[in-house]
């Protein structure tokens, strides 16, 4: 299969991540939108990091940590997480259609 936006990154969907934060599973769920994208609307427990500022602060981050990354739509985050695995994140995951599809799981839990 070509991916003619570039290499293909692990994803996992909403239902995925529903259930590893149902269970307690420990992991950092990473957040690369804008500030003011995050102050609207946000899942509990979630860093912001902004995509802009990622490469510069890149160290405050774990590589080790099992990560989820996330945006609006999930464009943004698979960009972040080619990124991060480029720079031996290990454990690290991009959320399959962002916010807006946590925001529509939560609406429509079936």
């Amino acid at each position: 299969m070509v991916n003619l936006f570039g290499p293909k990154v692990p994803e996992i969907d909403v239902q995925t991540l529903k259930e590893m934060m149902d269970s307690g599973e420990s992991f950092v769920l990473l957040d690369v939108r804008d500030p003011d994208e995050f102050e609207q609307m946000n899942i509990p427990g979630a860093v912001l990091l902004p995509l802009g500022e990622l490469q510069d602060r890149v160290g405050e981050l774990d590589p080790q940590a099992k990560t989820v990354v996330m945006c609006l739509s999930g464009g943004r985050s698979a960009r972040a997480t080619e990124f991060l695995m480029k720079q031996g994140f290990r454990d690290v995951c991009n959320l399959k259609g962002g916010i807006l599809a946590w925001q529509q799981l939560q609406q429509n839990p079936c």
